[in-house]
C-alpha cells in the first residue's frame, strides 16, 4: 500500500531574525511569511498535489527517511570542568612530545626516527598541534632525502617516510621503491611476510601521480596479498582489523579524524606503543569531542528552531547531524568552532537546495528561484512565489547575512559568487533532467558546478582566519587543477553511486546515462569507464597538492584535499549522506557517542 504524508504548514511559524538585523530588511522579509492560508492538510503522496494559496503544482518525488538522530544530540551535557581539565593535561604533555621532535641528534638514523614519530602523531590526530615544528622538520630532512634513503632497504621506513613526505607536500621520488623490485620490474615475493611493511606500501601506493606507474603496480601487489594475509586468519585479531579498515579506506583518502579513531584503537594493542604519546592522543581526541558535542547542541537547536518539517513537504533531505559529521575533518581543531557551525549551516542550505531542484520544484519554480538568488534581494517578485519558495529563499538569505555579522562581508562576498553558480547549474540540470540527455562532456562542464564543490571551497575559504582572503578567492576563481580535478572526482562519485536512484526518479541526465548514451556502452562498462576517470582524477589531486603547496597558503590546499576526503567518504560504493544507515552511522557514533577509557 502506498504510504500517504500528510502536511500541514504549521501556521504563524517564522524565522526569527537576530535584533542586529537592520530594519530595513525586516521590513522587507516581512513581506514573505513562511505559512500557506488559509492551513489545510495536503496529502503527499507518489504524484503529489501541493495547495498553497490556490496556487497548485504537482510533483512527484519520493520521501526519503528522516536521520534517526533527530534531536539526540539536544540532550547530550558536557561537563566545562572536564573539558577544561582535558585541556591542561594535553598542554602539559605537548612539551614533551616537542622535546622529541626538536631532539638535537644528528644523523640519518635520527632523521628516519623523527619521520617515523611524525608519521605516529598523524595517525593518532595529533599533527595539528605541532604543525610548524613538523613543516619546519620536513623541510630541512627532505633536503637531505636522497642521503636518507642511500642504503635504507626496509619496506617499511621507506613506505612511511614517503608517505609522510608526500602528505607535507614535499615530491620524493617514487622511484625509491624500485629497491623492492626484481629484474622484470615485479615486487619481490620475499616481502609479503612483511605484514606492517606491505600495509605501509599499500597506504604509500595512494599517494602516487599520472606519472608514478611504479606505485600502481605497488598497489595492485599489495592490495592483493594483503586480502589473502587477511584472509589466512593467521594475524592477530587488532592487525586483520586494522588491514581491512585501510582496504575499505586508505588512509590518504580517509579524514583524519576517523583514522585517528582507529588508529588510537590499533596502536593501544601493539607492544611496542609509547604509552604517552598513547595518552595525549585519547586526552586529544576526548577533548575535541567535547567540543564536537558542544557545537552539535547548537546546530541541531538551531535546525529544530527553523521547523523545516512543518515548512517544508517532506522531499528534502533531514540531516542536520550528518552535515555537522564532516565539518572535524576540515576544521579539526578546538579553535575553529565558529567556521565549523557556519560551515554546518552552509551545507544544509546546498544540501535543501539540491533536493529542491533535484526531487521536487517544476522548472518554472526552479527558475523564479534561481533569478531571485541572482538579484540577492528580497524584492516584490518573491511575493508571487509558493510558500516552500519563500521559506527556503528567506532562509538562505538570512543564514548568509549571519555569516556576513560574523566574519565580514568582504569574507563572504566570494562565498556568494559561487553559490550562484551553484544555482546556476542546478536550474540547468534540472531542465536537462527528464528531457534531455547531453553529450558527456556538455554535461560534465555543468554538473562539475552543480556538485557544489566550488561552492564549498568557497564557504571553507570563508571560515580560515588569517589568510589573504581575496587572493584565496581568486585562486579559486581561476578554477586551478587542483580544485577542477576534485570537481570531477566529487561529480562522478555521486553519479556512480546514485545512478540507480536517479533512473528510478526518471532523471536521465547523469554522467553514467549521457557516457552510456554517447559511446554506446553498457551501464555496467560505463560504470568501469568513469571509475578509472576517478582513480585519475585522484592522482592528479596527489600531483596538484604539491604543486599547489607554493602558489596559496597551506591552509587552503589542506582544506581542498580535506574536502576531497569528505568527497570520497560520502560516496565510497554508497550515498552515505542520503542512506546514511550503513557507515555513516557507524562514524558518527565512533566520533560522537563512542567514548576511549582514559
Amino acid at each position: 500500500m502506498e504510504a500517504i504524508t500528510s502536511f500541514r504548514p504549521k501556521l504563524g511559524s517564522q524565522l526569527s531574525l537576530p535584533s542586529r538585523t537592520n530594519l530595513m530588511l525586516v521590513s522587507k522579509l516581512s513581506r514573505f511569511p513562511l505559512t500557506c492560508y488559509p492551513g489545510k492538510i495536503v496529502h503527499l503522496r507518489a504524484t503529489a498535489t501541493l495547495t498553497c494559496n490556490d496556487r497548485e503544482s504537482h510533483h512527484t518525488f519520493k520521501k526519503l527517511s528522516p536521520s534517526e538522530w533527530g534531536h539526540h544530540f539536544l540532550s547530550v551535557s558536557v561537563d566545562v570542568s572536564e573539558k577544561n581539565t582535558l585541556g591542561r593535561d594535553i598542554e602539559t604533555l605537548k612539551p614533551k612530545v616537542r622535546e622529541i621532535l626538536k631532539s638535537h641528534s644528528q644523523g640519518t638514523d635520527a632523521s628516519k626516527t623523527r619521520i617515523l614519530f611524525i608519521y605516529l602523531l598523524v595517525s593518532l590526530g595529533l599533527a595539528y598541534l605541532f604543525e610548524n615544528e613538523i613543516e619546519e622538520i620536513l623541510k630541512q630532512d627532505f633536503q637531505k632525502v636522497e642521503d636518507l634513503m642511500i642504503v635504507e632497504d626496509d619496506l617499511y621506513k621507506v613506505s612511511i617516510i614517503f608517505l609522510v613526505f608526500r602528505t607535507y607536500g614535499h615530491n620524493m621520488s617514487s622511484d625509491v621503491f624500485k629497491r623492492f623490485q626484481e629484474s622484470n620490474d615485479k615486487f619481490k615475493e620475499s616481502l609479503v611476510g612483511n605484514v606492517k611493511g606491505m600495509l605501509s606500501l599499500y597506504e604509500a601506493a595512494h599517494l602516487g601521480t599520472t606519472t608514478d606507474y611504479i606505485l600502481d603496480e605497488a598497489l595492485s601487489f599489495a592490495s592483493s596479498h594483503l586480502e589473502s594475509l587477511v584472509a589466512s586468519g593467521n594475524l592477530p585479531s587488532h592487525m586483520a582489523s586494522h588491514i581491512q579498515n585501510a582496504l575499505f579506506t586508505a588512509q590518504h583518502q580517509n579524514m583524519e579524524i576517523l583514522v585517528a579513531v582507529e588508529f588510537i584503537q590499533f596502536y593501544e594493542q601493539e607492544d611496542d606503543h609509547d604509552e604517552m604519546l598513547l595518552k595525549l592522543s585519547k586526552l586529544n581526541f576526548k577533548f575535541l569531542q567535547l567540543h564536537y558535542l558542544e557545537e552539535l547542541k547548537i546546530v541541531t537547536k538551531w535546525y529544530k528552531d527553523l521547523d523545516f518539517v512543518s515548512n517544508l513537504p517532506p522531499y528534502f533531505r533531514d540531516r542536520i547531524v550528518e552535515a555537522y559529521f564532516f565539518m572535524p575533518a576540515m576544521y579539526p581543531e578546538p579553535q575553529s568552532s565558529r567556521a565549523r557551525i557556519m560551515m554546518t549551516k552552509y551545507y544544509v542550505i546546498i544540501s535543501l537546495i539540491d533536493d529542491t531542484y533535484d526531487r521536487y520544484a517544476s522548472i518554472p519554480d526552479a527558475e523564479s528561484l534561481a533569478n531571485s538568488f541572482e538579484r540577492w534581494d528580497l524584492d516584490d517578485v518573491m511575493d508571487k512565489q509558493p510558500d516552500y519558495l519563500k521559506f527556503i529563499f528567506r532562509f538562505t538569505m538570512e543564514t548568509f547575512k549571519e555569516f556576513e555579522r560574523e566574519v565580514g562581508s568582504y569574507r563572504v562576498e566570494g562565498a556568494i559568487e559561487e553559490f550562484k553558480k551553484f544555482v546556476k547549474a542546478n536550474i540547468n540540470l534540472a531542465k536537462w533532467a527528464r528531457a534531455h540527455v547531453p553529450s558527456f562532456e556538455e554535461y560534465m562542464k555543468i554538473g562539475e558546478v552543480e556538485i557544489a564543490v566550488y561552492g564549498s571551497m568557497a564557504a571553507l575559504v570563508m571560515g580560515i582566519e588569517q589568510i589573504p582572503i581575496q587572493e584565496a578567492y581568486e585562486w579559486l576563481k581561476s578554477r586551478p587543477k587542483l580544485m577542477r580535478s576534485l570537481s570531477t572526482k566529487a561529480r562522478l562519485m555521486n553519479d556512480i553511486t546514485g545512478f540507480k536512484d536517479d533512473m528510478n526518479r526518471g532523471y536521465a541526465a547523469t554522467g553514467v546515462n549521457c557516457y552510456m548514451k554517447q559511446y554506446g556502452v553498457t551501464e555496467k562498462e560505463a560504470i568501469r569507464e568513469l571509475s578509472k576517470m576517478v582513480t585519475k582524477a585522484d592522482k592528479i589531486l596527489n600531483e596538484e597538492y604539491m604543486i599547489n603547496k607554493v602558489s596559496v597558503p597551506r591552509k587552503v590546499w589542506k582544506v581542498a584535499m580535506d574536502l576531497a576526503r569528505t568527497v570520497h567518504i560520502t560516496y565510497n560504493g554508497h550515498d552515505e549522506y542520503t542512506n546514511p544507515e550503513g557507515k555513516m552511522k557507524e562514524y558518527i557514533t565512533s566520533l560522537f557517542v563512542n567514548q576511549f577509557s582514559l
